[in-house]
This record gives C-alpha cells, sequence and structure tokens, in this order.
C-alpha cells in the first residue's frame, strides 16, 4: 500500500490537467483558464447521488461565480459518451469535464478510501480506513432520508426516488472508484490554489458532506 494522496492545500500550485467536456467541444486545460480565476469540483460518477446534487448546487452559484469573473468546472468519474448522454437531459451551465480514470482527482490530491486488512490498526483516515469505520456511518446531508442511512444505503435510496437507474458503465465506475472522495478548489487567475474543501474530513459520518452556495461564494469573494 503507498503513501496517502496528500491534498493541495492554499498556496501551491494547481496541476497542468487537460479533460474532454461533455457540455461543450473540445477540452479545457489549465492552460486554456490561464489568467481567469475558477472553482473546480472533483466528483465520483453518476453513480452518486449526492455528486448529482452538488452539480445542481454549482448551476444555481455559477451565475454569481461568473459575474465575478470565477468559471466554475465539475470533473465527473465518468466516460464522456456517458456524461453526454445524461447531461442532454438535465442540461447545466456548469462546465462538465470528464475524467473516468480519475486521474484529476488524484493529481490534486482528492484521496480515495483504502480500506485496510482485517486485524489493521493503522488507520488514517480518509486515505485509509478499517471496513468497519466505513460501514458504521450514517449519513442524511441532504435532509431527504427519513433517517440517517449508511451511505451505500442512502444512494440506493436518493437513486431510487430520482428515477436514476446505473448502466453497466456506471456500474463498472462503481467497481473501480466507488471510494473515490470529492474535493472543490478555488485556483486563482495565475494558477494557484485559494481555497480547498475535502468531503469527510472529520470522519466517515461526514461522508456526502459537501460546501454550501454560500461557502462557495464567500470563498470566491476573497479572491
Amino acid at each position: 500500500m503507498g503513501e496517502p494522496i496528500r491534498p493541495l492545500q492554499p498556496g501551491e500550485a494547481a496541476p497542468a490537467f487537460a479533460l474532454p467536456a461533455a457540455n461543450a467541444e473540445g477540452t479545457v486545460s489549465l492552460d486554456s483558464l490561464r489568467g481567469r480565476p475558477f472553482l473546480i469540483g472533483f466528483f465520483r460518477g453518476l453513480h452518486c447521488p449526492f455528486c448529482r446534487r452538488q452539480v445542481k448546487q454549482l448551476a444555481r452559484v455559477q451565475p454569481v461565480l461568473h459575474a465575478a469573473g470565477v468559471e466554475t468546472l465539475a470533473v465527473i468519474n465518468t466516460p464522456v459518451e456517458r456524461a453526454r448522454l445524461y447531461f442532454r437531459y438535465q442540461p447545466t451551465p456548469v462546465t462538465l469535464l470528464c475524467d473516468p480514470d480519475c486521474r484529476t482527482h488524484r493529481a490534486f490530491g482528492v484521496p480515495r478510501i483504502e480500506f485496510l486488512p482485517e486485524g489493521s490498526d493503522e488507520p488514517e483516515w480518509p486515505s485509509r480506513a478499517k471496513v468497519e469505520q466505513f460501514e458504521g456511518a450514517r449519513i442524511n446531508p441532504t435532509g431527504e432520508l427519513p433517517q440517517p442511512l449508511q451511505p451505500m444505503a442512502a444512494n440506493v435510496v436518493l437513486n431510487a426516488k430520482d428515477g436514476f437507474e446505473p448502466d453497466e458503465t456506471d456500474n463498472a465506475i462503481f467497481a473501480n472508484h466507488g471510494t473515490q472522495l470529492v474535493g472543490h478548489f478555488l485556483v486563482d487567475a495565475a494558477g494557484i490554489v485559494r481555497w480547498a474543501q475535502l468531503e469527510a474530513r472529520d470522519g466517515p459520518d461526514s461522508l456526502c458532506t459537501f460546501p454550501t452556495a454560500a461557502e462557495i461564494i464567500a470563498a470566491a469573494d476573497n479572491l
């Protein structure tokens, strides 16, 4: 097992990236954004109902950020063809980028949970966790559930509520990247990270809790 990924911190340079856009032509790269500040969120695949909800929240925040000169991007852990099909019916003003291998997630240091072997006593949340830590988590971050549920059970309930049925592509992404966490970064016009928020910093009971619109706008105001 390798060393835990270290998330980028304010004051550090954003890494180079170039990703295909799902709702625009061509690719978007760090170089193409140079000279403009941007908010970039890194999400799980479409199988995650909480990520889909956060993209919708970013859509509501986007006009405010746009008026302040800040671009809004969401990196989805989904192949571009699948993302284009889904967002054809769920359009958004947020620039959607696709990274089915989570390479850009890793470049920004957004961790994924690796479960430790049974009997290990070296958990280092969130990069390394015991299975029982995850299984014991109970969440209800959007208040839509009748009671806090284990994260995987919560996904099932909300996907059913949304009428979302994962296809083979979604299931493959989940199998390969199901424990990927979510991160948000605000990057200034020079490509320097000025604000960063990672999912579940406080432990597994804060899984699927993401920055609020007010928190994002306040961070942008401080650029």
